[in-house]
């Protein structure tokens, strides 16, 4: 080829690659809807003789995806469990299976389908039965553990050792005729709202894939470095192993090792796990050192170098959550709570959470604050709910707490929102969640206690039945809490009678959850000399006996407990508990986020519409937001749990300092 035609043909390609990169700029004007510009555009494109060509990038896509949805649905139909789960992990992003709830609950009916198919068409050989029991058993004891504490799920952990499933009465339901099409319909909806259709415009997917692959490719750097060390490691484990196979035979022979030798092996072992003075000044004689040093080297290690998410413009946010319209505010509050439950544990979850508190994200210091009447509180419903839900996750951590209660006025809002929101509304949920945690710390306790909270809640709570599980177990932890105060004691002595049966009614709830909260409100409202006396003439002891029955030897030791207090003649001294909090510590270094900050969500992006952490990265990209880390306060040790509840908890810490 001459170099004229070459020259004609690279013309001739970057010419294509400019027409298409023409076409991406058009396609992301009309995305934002950038009208009169895209006007422009084109007639300056034709008045240059710039040809810009149709976007069919967009069809190819939804062709793809559509296809996609067609061979999960057919491998679903077909019974093929090995086809259906290479398509669900390729194409179902990584996040959604494994935070996201009712996708993990989803999987985990779509694996007893694929147990149960054989049995359900009476097709298939026992080899083919048992390839896929192994497989649901594997998957029990990996992805499928994180449900194996749900009341939902419980029983079908068996369903792998009962030999005939379709005439056993825990499983009957699932050999009905309407319980396949329903799982299918599931999947289908399912599929529908993760693999949809997209209209991005392919300049923005293009900006997020180079994002994408600039973090690829950082981490594989950080992996080849992490390959290279356990290669040398593997080289100088291969050559101590020949050595002391070496020894191993003169020992046969007679030859003894010396305490010298068996140093020098152990530095070479340790070398790049401790400091050279370090092994040296260990014994390696005495018998079981070194053996143990090498299993602690095994241990493993905390993730290192967790990405931190991208920096945003606050200002910008302030500015669209105060005067942006109430899809858009709703869109940003949960983007924003998403930002913090969904981010990891450790540095980036606390990266995140400093940069909120550090940029005023609710203009707590400003004139508007959460609390007037032109903040989001003042909206419509659903911005009223994804308000309370992001401070519910604040409060979750203590520096969240912290910041929420700089304001006075904060606490007053969700007082006023508890008592006006509807009873059994997600939005009433999520403030009394708040409400519980933010009673962790003494200025808040004293606020509700002087606002009459406790009056409140021994009035909801006389009609528990009617309560959700998660209004119930926060209501009673609230009260509970608020109970531990001197003032909270002298308060519940003015209406003793009610606030005793209430709390010996909450005994029996079916509820079992509330129980450790119910003890420690009775153990330390019983500490009044009044509240004895009024719970003897009901005959507390007697009611108390009637529970410590109970196969239950925990609570039972709680009860004793009580029942102790209730006997005791003790009278408390008069300023034993400063009420000042100035002059004692408060009693919050909880950081836990409970799964029910993301449950029922109700607001779901439209087509072409962006959310969650793409509505973030996209219009509010900012430089420099995200600030370092403060050091945490060491956790103090949790009660014994024989003993009733005496210090201020969460539900969700409660339960896991149990499980601990």
């Amino acid at each position: 080829m001459s170099s004229r035609e070459t020259h004609v043909v690279e013309m001739g390609d970057i010419l294509a690659n400019e027409a298409d990169l023409l076409g991406m700029i058009k396609e992301y004007l009309k995305f934002g809807e950038f009208d009169d510009t895209v006007h422009q555009f084109e007639k300056e494109c034709k008045d240059k003789g710039k040809l810009i060509p149709k976007s069919r990038g967009n069809r190819l896509r939804d062709s793809k995806t559509l296809i996609i949805q067609k061979d999960l649905l057919s491998s679903f139909d077909d019974g093929d469990f090995k086809v259906f789960f290479e398509l669900w992990e390729e194409y179902i992003p990584a996040e959604v299976r494994d935070s996201d709830p009712q996708t993990q609950k989803l999987e985990f009916y779509l694996h007893i389908h694929f147990t149960i198919f054989p049995l359900k068409i009476h097709l298939g050989g026992p080899t083919d039965r048992d390839g896929r029991i192994t497989h649901f058993k594997q998957y029990l004891e990996t992805r499928g553990a994180t449900l194996s504490q749900t009341t939902e799920f419980l029983p079908y952990y068996a369903l792998p050792f009962v030999p005939s499933p379709a005439v056993h009465p825990s499983f009957r339901d699932l050999f009905q005729d309407t319980w396949v099409p329903e799982v299918r319909r599931k999947l289908e909806a399912f599929l529908s709202a993760t693999l949809k259709v997209t209209n991005a415009p392919r300049l923005l997917i293009s900006m997020l894939l180079q994002l994408q692959l600039a973090e690829a490719e950082r981490r594989a750097s950080y992996y080849m470095r992490r390959f290279g060390k356990m290669q040398a490691d593997h080289h100088r484990l291969i050559d101590v192993t020949a050595e002391l196979v070496d020894s191993l035979e003169d020992t046969v022979r007679g030859k003894m090792v010396s305490p010298e030798y068996l140093q020098s092996v152990c530095l070479r072992l340790f070398s790049n796990h401790l400091r050279q003075s370090s092994v040296q000044s260990v014994d390696f004689t005495r018998p079981g050192t070194a053996s143990s040093m090498l299993r602690a080297s095994t241990a493993p290690l905390r993730p290192q170098e967790v990405p931190l998410l991208p920096s945003l413009d606050y200002d910008k946010l302030k500015r669209d959550l105060l005067g942006g319209s109430d899809r858009l505010k709703a869109l940003l509050l949960q983007a924003l709570r998403w930002r913090l439950t969904r981010s990891l544990h450790g540095e980036q979850r606390d990266t995140v959470l400093q940069a909120y508190i550090s940029n005023d994200l609710l203009d707590l210091h400003s004139a508007q604050q959460v609390g007037s009447d032109s903040q989001p509180r003042g909206s419509c419903k659903i911005v009223r709910q994804y308000m309370a839900r992001l401070i519910n996750a604040l409060a979750s951590l203590s520096e969240g707490r912290a910041y929420l209660s700089q304001v006075p006025s904060v606490l007053l809002v969700l007082l006023e929102s508890l008592k006006t929101e509807e009873k059994d509304s997600l939005s009433r949920e999520n403030v009394l969640g708040a409400l519980q945690k933010l009673s962790l710390r003494r200025s808040q306790q004293s606020a509700m206690i002087g606002a009459g909270l406790i009056g409140w809640l021994v009035e909801e709570l006389q009609d528990s039945d009617c309560l959700s599980d998660y209004t119930l177990e926060y209501a009673v932890a609230l009260l509970m809490n608020l109970c531990l105060r001197t003032r909270g004691k002298r308060e519940c002595a003015r209406n003793a009678k009610s606030i005793l049966k209430v709390l010996t009614d909450l005994l029996g709830h079916e509820n079992q959850q509330i129980r450790p909260y119910v003890n420690g409100a009775l153990y330390s409202i019983l500490a009044v000399p009044a509240v004895r006396e009024e719970a003897r003439e009901m005959s507390m002891e007697e009611i108390l006996g009637c529970y410590s029955r109970e196969e239950n030897p925990e609570l039972n030791r709680q009860i004793e407990f009580i029942i102790k207090q209730l006997n005791s003649g003790e009278v408390p001294e008069e300023g034993r508990e400063s009420d000042n909090e100035e002059e004692e510590e408060d009693d919050d270094d909880e950081d836990m986020m409970e799964t029910d900050l993301d449950k029922e969500e109700v607001l779901l992006p439209q087509p072409r519409e962006l959310s969650g952490e793409t509505l973030l990265t996209t219009n509010y990209l900012g430089i420099m937001t995200n600030l370092a880390t403060r050091s945490k306060k060491k956790s103090s040790a949790p009660p014994g749990v024989h003993e009733p509840l005496q210090r201020p908890v969460t539900p969700s810490s409660h339960r896991n300092a149990l499980a601990m």
